[in-house]
């Protein structure tokens, strides 16, 4: 039912300096702005998803919503939507499995040109995802593809597209039941590391990992999960380090990453504050 995972929406409170950080970042310019409702959002599509940034900036009940995320929550994720074929179908299957969804669709125009971009959404319950914002998109066999978030540098040194993104959870059998048992995805890999202190499974999704960590030391509580980080995929590892730390991004040196044949290194001022690491071959 899903087959990928179509973009990670996430919030600010100064859009243009979002936009800089992971134009910066990326080594991509974004390829939609658009205004719905009090808020406005700029959009990177990436290889294999895409990133929303999106902040408050006028009168609207979007405007208002995001407002209040950023009281209660502060900057970062604020919703992981997965794309299905068929909306309506998918949402029909999730009831069944005891996730609740509220069908609906955003609009979004663009404040130059007037275009419109519109999504077939479906919200998951808060209450049945544990507290995590999931949601579904719909992807239609045979639907254009969004055009890629046009490059500013060379292509090895730019973001390609997203390699895992980690949740944290308190309750991992839990998790487990909800993104495999209930939402179908690919379990993968389900390994305690005591070196680590971290239980970790791994749920494939298209070509990306979502991750799912629990804190071994702190036991099995009731409390919510919550998106934690991400790992964005590059060529050349050497050449990414190297454009992203002369355009003023904060990065680690680089080191031998977790997974076999990689090298990885971290960024420390992402826009939003997630936890942020670079991942490409070991070349």
């Amino acid at each position: 039912m899903i087959r990928a995972l179509d973009h990670i929406a996430y919030v600010v409170n100064d859009l243009e300096a979002a936009v800089d950080g992971y134009t910066r970042l990326f080594g991509r310019a974004p390829n939609w702005r658009g205004d719905m409702h009090g808020a406005s959002q700029v959009w990177f599509q990436l290889g294999n998803m895409a990133l929303d940034v999106i902040a408050p900036t006028g009168e609207g009940p979007v405007g208002d919503a995001i407002r209040a995320r950023l009281a209660s929550h502060g900057e970062g994720f604020y919703g992981v939507g997965f794309a299905v074929p068929d909306v309506a179908e998918a949402a029909r299957r999730f009831e069944r499995v005891g996730l609740k969804t509220r069908l609906g669709e955003e609009i979004t125009t663009h404040p130059e040109t007037g275009a419109t971009r519109r999504w077939v959404m479906a919200n998951l319950s808060p209450k049945a995802t544990h507290g995590v914002n999931l949601f579904l998109v719909e992807q239609a066999p045979g639907a254009d593809p969004w055009p890629i978030a046009p490059v500013t540098v060379d292509e090895g040194s730019s973001v390609a597209g997203l390699d895992h993104i980690v949740i944290r959870t308190p309750n991992p059998d839990r998790a487990a039941a909800l993104y495999g048992a209930r939402m179908g995805l690919d379990m993968r890999l389900d390994r305690s590391n005591p070196d680590w202190g971290t239980r970790l499974m791994f749920f494939r999704v298209g070509d990306l990992v979502v991750e799912i960590a629990h804190d071994l030391k702190a036991g099995v509580g009731d409390g919510p999960d919550s998106p934690w980080g991400l790992s964005w995929r590059v060529a050349n590892v050497e050449a990414a380090h190297h454009r992203m730390a002369g355009q003023k991004v904060e990065v680690s040196e680089i080191r031998t990453g977790r997974k076999p044949g990689t090298r990885v290194f971290t960024v420390r001022n992402a826009p939003g504050g997630a936890p942020t690491l670079v991942i490409g071959p070991d070349q």
